[in-house]
């Protein structure tokens, strides 16, 4: 499965969230609602998840492996530190 796009779809200054993400697989599946979160030592990628009956937030989708989340949370996090750089020199 390949990467072949990630869109920021927002990027936010609110505490701890930082963004949100789309990303689409091979041009044929599309993951939306990927959250960008700063952690107490890193940024991390949180993927979209709900509330269930007993109150705990479970991932609606996600990696299989670890090989791959550590793949798409470089791959997300470059394209967010990107857009970012672009968004700050558009604003300056």
């Amino acid at each position: 499965m390949t990467v072949t796009e990630i869109k920021i779809r927002k990027l936010l200054d609110e505490q701890r969230l930082k963004g949100i993400v789309s990303v689409t697989f091979d041009d044929m599946f599309a993951v939306h609602d990927i959250k960008i979160v700063q952690g107490a030592d890193r940024l991390f990628v949180a993927m979209p998840s709900r509330r269930d009956d007993t109150g705990m937030f479970r991932d609606i989708v996600h990696p299989m492996t670890k090989q791959f989340r550590r793949e798409l949370e470089d791959d997300i996090l470059e394209a967010y530190h990107r857009e970012l750089a672009l968004h700050d020199t558009l604003t300056q």
